[in-house]
């Protein structure tokens, strides 16, 4: 259990609005945090915080522990002196209040955070020192992988040159040296990140809000942690993966999903205590106070593809680690607080797996009225859900509500009015019905899309998966956050018995 009958919002901090270009650390995020305390709110859930790579989706990232520069507060670092408001508002962000333009991005704020750094006189700092000493052991690989990789001209790591890319003894001191700088600028975006998102996180405690992270079970094989650690996942000659993940052809693909992810070794972490599983869950609950594990049921068993196939036809499944690493997280952290995302392929080895876990698991209403399964033993029912899971209209992976009904079948609408008992109500309102359903099941905690108490459409869509270039680009104009909306909320909640003490 996470909460006593209570409720939260989910949008990424990137669709935050803001000044310059993308959500972040800024006030625009204080003042959020204060919205959700007067609406009546007591979770805050947001999308990894990992820095991006191509795609820029944050479940695919260059590092397992880095934070996303990209949040750094710039009107923090015009406060701090080593940047003008000029300088910031002269870079080219993009002139859309409501998209977020990575290509712009990147090109403008990476410069003006050099800028910042070569002005910061950094090693004077000694909370810096501290910082870089407290996470030494992924800051230091990761500071020199990225700077590697813009020596490379951003090339994936398995394309640098030999020495390097196999971690030669002589090639690390070389690199260390050479790029001295480079690496010192990528630890001090580092040290900025996490010394602006914990003086966030704090003050969202303060106000009575908690914070639910977001890790993905995989991660990016381009990225700082294959790179440094090989021996933890399943890489053959010269570190190149022997099998990758995905998902098996179902329904929906007839050539399943072939997402590309490294898979773990689980016989080497079994061996090793599973010890950077451990590293891994410290740290996250060191910057989140409940981590939502993204496709929980890998840890039952994960879909094994050959690598160099080009669809997910071939693949296999095989036991993973079980229950066994959540005992080994436990005996190392103590409890802590977790939501497994148990959505898609379901089995009864998953099931007994999240059962024995007690983690609270997922329930997403746009699953219930599906033609193919409208029984009324449907998990995703209102009427079926337990106290001990955490209910939603919709994920970031799924349509907004509105633009969901519309694109049903007329099947599943006529199912969906008639578990309402409602055949009058106006599409334009029925978001609120549809919320209302599961704010009043037994579910512990609901947590609501901002855009489906909004009403928008898919334009609002945070991602469709499988594609690329569109995705992780929306965020809120700024009056979207308004004094009438703020009320609907806290109305509702109320009404449903979910404002109320956190346990």
């Amino acid at each position: 259990m996470i909460l006593a009958r209570t409720a939260g919002i989910l949008l990424p901090v990137t669709s935050l609005p803001s000044k310059y270009g993308i959500g972040c650390f800024s006030k625009e995020a204080y003042e959020f945090i204060d919205w959700l305390k007067k609406a009546g709110q007591s979770v805050w859930q947001i999308l990894p915080l990992g820095p991006t790579s191509y795609g820029d989706s944050p479940y695919q990232s260059f590092s397992t522990f880095a934070g996303n520069p990209y949040m750094i507060s710039l009107e923090e670092l015009i406060a701090d002196g080593v940047l003008t408001e000029k300088e910031c508002e002269d870079a080219d962000f993009g002139d859309k209040e409501n998209d977020i333009n990575y290509e712009k991005l990147y090109k403008s704020r990476y410069k003006l955070l050099r800028m910042a750094y070569e002005r910061s006189d950094i090693t004077k700092d000694e909370k810096y020192h501290k910082f870089v000493w407290e996470n030494n052991e992924w800051l230091s690989e990761y500071a020199l992988f990225r700077s590697v990789k813009e020596r490379f001209c951003g090339a994936p790591w398995t394309e640098w040159a030999e020495d390097i890319r196999m971690r030669y003894a002589y090639a690390i001191d070389y690199y260390n040296k050479e790029l001295y700088f480079d690496i010192e600028f990528q630890k001090y975006m580092q040290y900025k990140f996490y010394s602006q998102w914990q003086k966030l996180k704090e003050y969202a405690n303060r106000q009575g809000i908690k914070i639910i992270g977001d890790i993905p079970i995989y991660v990016s094989m381009d990225s700082a942690d294959v790179w440094a650690r090989p021996q933890l996942f399943q890489l053959g000659a010269d570190n190149i993966p022997t099998a990758v993940a995905g998902c098996p052809p179902d329904g929906f693909s007839a050539d399943g999903q072939l997402w590309g992810n490294p898979l773990y070794d689980w016989t080497h972490h079994r061996n090793t205590g599973y010890s950077w599983w451990i590293s891994r869950m410290r740290h996250c609950f060191s910057i989140y106070d409940i981590v939502r594990i993204d496709h929980f049921r890998g840890f039952d068993e994960y879909f094994s593809i050959p690598y160099n196939d080009k669809t997910a036809v071939n693949g296999h499944w095989e036991k993973g680690p079980g229950i066994e690493l959540f005992r080994a997280i436990e005996n190392a952290l103590g409890k802590r607080q977790f939501i497994a995302e148990d959505l898609g392929y379901m089995t009864d080895s998953v099931r007994e797996l999240v059962k024995e876990s007690g983690f609270p698991n997922m329930k997403v209403l746009e699953f219930a009225f599906d033609s193919r399964d409208t029984g009324s033993r449907n998990d995703y029912l209102p009427h079926n859900y337990p106290k001990n899971c955490v209910a939603y209209t919709g994920t970031h992976d799924n349509q907004t509500i509105i633009s969901w009904f519309d694109t049903i079948t007329s099947e599943e609408r006529i199912a969906a009015r008639e578990y309402l008992c409602d055949f009058a109500t106006a599409k334009k309102r029925l978001n609120l019905s549809f919320i209302s359903l599961i704010m009043r099941s037994a579910a512990e905690t609901c947590i609501i899309p901002i855009q489906d108490y909004m009403g928008l459409d898919d334009g609002a869509r945070i991602n469709k998966p499988s594609t690329i270039g569109v995705n992780w680009r929306w965020r809120l104009n700024r009056d979207s956050l308004s004094e009438e909306l703020n009320m609907l909320i806290r109305d509702m909640t109320k009404r449903y018995g979910r404002i109320g003490e956190q346990i």
